[in-house]
């Protein structure tokens, strides 16, 4: 399938972005040679930086495979923000949807016309203390599984120095180095042709994290913690620690009018 004509959106978005790009960072840009050349493909991201997503669509774009970014459906109808994503080919997500799978219908719609569609699978900004990525959200493993598409997870690091994680105030000076690269598709075979079941997505999921955690350890030269960070049981922990607290807190001040009495 032949790759898609870029468009006067694209551009435009290009034309704009890429020369602050390209004077404020330096790039460290590596396995260009694994996205496919031809064919619908999904890439698989790591979220390190409300800027991240400007560095990967400049590394994505230069390899000729335009990435199709998935947004909250709302924003396709709101003026000129819809206007750019309606031009630019993103891709809506119907999060009211009852079926999991329809709710990505438009990535998977993406995949089977020949598209390069861009999950983040942590699903926001990583909470991770080392700034590694988190559990994975299964979105990325349904249309995967659904299209039998190529999977290329995408490591990146640098752009959580420009603008840490969750941070208001970029640092611009010195010049910061950017690096992202790609490794080779993720083998989800054995995931093929089988029941998609709460239990087979997540490890199908927890093979694409595997996968990018593997390419951002090259990146940075070290080793990622053995349990990967779950923000829903640190959620779960926390909720646990207040009640104890309250629980003891109200012990005491029982303990307190008892003795007063």
């Amino acid at each position: 399938m032949p790759r898609r004509r870029i468009g006067f959106w694209y551009r435009f978005a290009a034309v704009i972005a890429k020369p602050p790009l390209v004077l404020l960072l330096k790039r460290d840009w590596r396995g260009m040679e694994n996205i496919p050349a031809e064919g619908g493909f999904i890439t698989v991201v790591n979220h390190i930086s409300h800027v991240d997503p400007l560095v990967y669509a400049h590394y994505q774009y230069n390899t000729g495979r335009l990435p199709r970014f998935l947004a909250k459906s709302g924003l396709f109808k709101k003026g000129f923000v819809g206007a750019v994503m309606r031009g630019t080919g993103q891709i809506p997500v119907y999060r009211e949807s009852t079926d999991a799978l329809s709710a990505f219908r438009g990535a998977i719609d993406a995949v089977e016309r020949g598209e390069c569609v861009a999950f983040y699978p942590e699903g926001t900004l990583t909470r991770d203390p080392g700034v590694w990525p988190m559990t994975g959200k299964t979105g990325a493993a349904r249309v995967a599984l659904r299209t039998k598409c190529p999977v290329v997870p995408v490591a990146q690091w640098g752009a959580n120095e420009v603008l840490a994680p969750y941070g208001k105030k970029p640092s611009l000076f010195p010049r910061k180095t950017v690096r992202v690269t790609a490794g080779p598709p993720v083998d989800l075979s054995r995931f093929y042709d089988k029941e998609m079941t709460p239990e087979l997505l997540k490890e199908c999921t927890d093979v694409i994290m595997d996968a990018i955690t593997r390419e951002l350890e090259q990146i940075r030269g070290e080793k990622a913690p053995e349990v990967r960070y779950d923000p829903r049981e640190v959620r779960i922990e926390q909720r646990r620690r207040a009640a104890r607290q309250a629980a003891e807190q109200a012990g005491s001040a029982a303990a307190r009018e008892g003795n007063g009495a």
